[in-house]
């Protein structure tokens, strides 16, 4: 009898912890801010410049990086717009555009063992078909990492722990035709059919407005100037995507060279999409000729222009051929070719390191 007592006093022991561990773990996914994002920690916004990848299916790679740049910044505190190279880890993870895509797991364990540069040692062409690629000599030494990788449950309380706890999550969504065309609110899906898959960086969410709030990859003419927010009632989270648990994954364990000593350079003009008349800019309109979609298109001569930083001289070159050099800031060129399409590239240099910047062309005359 007493040793029937003894083991049922343990017993309601045992029991009691368990109970208050549960309890514990409980008050932790629930007892949640209402409202969290990384756009707006105390004021402050860890996110970067919105990108875009169009026209190619490279949206993987810059669901990806847009975390590791948020992450780069909230993690050392300062806001250093880092910029990393989507193309690089899209490539070089084993990405084509042939087959749509690269896998995003791939993607994710290339950062594992290898990293992801800075955007000058592989700035995106923004082409819509396969070309030979490689990144500038050294890149290894310029790259970013992660230790590990996972996926999250797609329980709201997981998800907005994780995001306190890891960062922004990439995360896997439907794409039905009313996304396509917002122009900004809660977006919850209503009409239209669903017309594929996409990866999305998930930073924040607002639970006066029942949504999550995220940063996309089309560009600052989509949405909220790229950015959008989508209820939580809508089912826009793809299940095992690439073969994960849920469509919600974390990076873990950021490092590396955050902010290495290279030329930062933005060709800011011409700029893909957009018409050209001998300077004057206007949206391309007719994007279905012939030519190159994202190719900014020229009627006579303009000048090239670009943002450089710790620069002292830039090289210009046209389909592989040394044409100008500038030792002086603003660095600007007058592109001058001949008609057709052409391949414009700039090499930026400083004491130590070089970066590249790329654009296609195509010139009527």
């Amino acid at each position: 009898m007493k040793k029937f007592i003894a083991i049922l006093i343990i017993f309601i022991i045992f029991s009691s912890i368990n109970v208050q561990s549960a309890d514990i773990f409980y008050e932790r996914q629930t007892n949640l801010p209402a409202y969290f994002n990384y756009r707006d920690i105390n004021g402050v916004d860890y996110t970067t410049p919105m990108r875009d990848q169009s026209p190619a299916p490279t949206c993987e790679t810059y669901a990806l990086c847009a975390c590791l740049e948020t992450i780069m910044q909230y993690k050392t505190g300062e806001l250093f717009q880092p910029d990393l190279s989507e193309c690089h880890l899209y490539f070089y993870a084993g990405g084509t555009y042939q087959h749509g895509g690269v896998n995003v797991v791939d993607a994710a364990q290339y950062l594992i063992d290898y990293g992801v540069p800075d955007e000058g040692c592989y700035p995106d062409p923004h082409r819509a078909f396969d070309y030979p690629y490689e990144s500038l000599e050294g890149w290894e030494q310029r790259t970013v990492k992660i230790t590990n990788f996972g996926w999250i449950e797609e329980d709201q309380n997981k998800i907005k722990q994780a995001l306190i706890d890891y960062g922004p999550l990439t995360i896997c969504i439907h794409v039905y035709q009313d996304l396509m065309s917002y122009r900004g609110g809660v977006y919850k899906h209503t009409t239209g059919d669903r017309v594929g898959g996409h990866l999305v960086a998930l930073v924040g969410y607002d639970d006066e407005q029942n949504c999550w709030i995220c940063k996309n990859s089309w560009g600052s003419r989509w949405g909220e100037g790229g950015w959008f927010r989508v209820s939580y009632d809508t089912d826009i989270f793809i299940d095992e995507c690439y073969g994960g648990d849920s469509g919600i994954m974390y990076l873990d364990g950021v490092y590396g060279n955050f902010k290495p000593d290279v030329p930062k350079i933005e060709i800011t003009r011409p700029k893909i999409f957009n018409t050209y008349l001998f300077g004057l800019q206007f949206p391309t309109i007719l994007r279905k000729l012939p030519i190159q979609v994202a190719a900014p298109r020229l009627i006579g001569d303009m000048k090239l222009k670009l943002n450089a930083e710790n620069t002292n001289k830039i090289e210009f070159y046209v389909d592989g051929n040394l044409v100008h050099t500038d030792n002086e800031s603003p660095f600007e060129w007058l592109i001058n070719t001949t008609p057709g399409h052409h391949t414009i590239e700039t090499l930026a240099y400083n004491d130590v390191n070089i970066s590249r910047g790329i654009v296609d062309i195509f010139r009527f005359f």
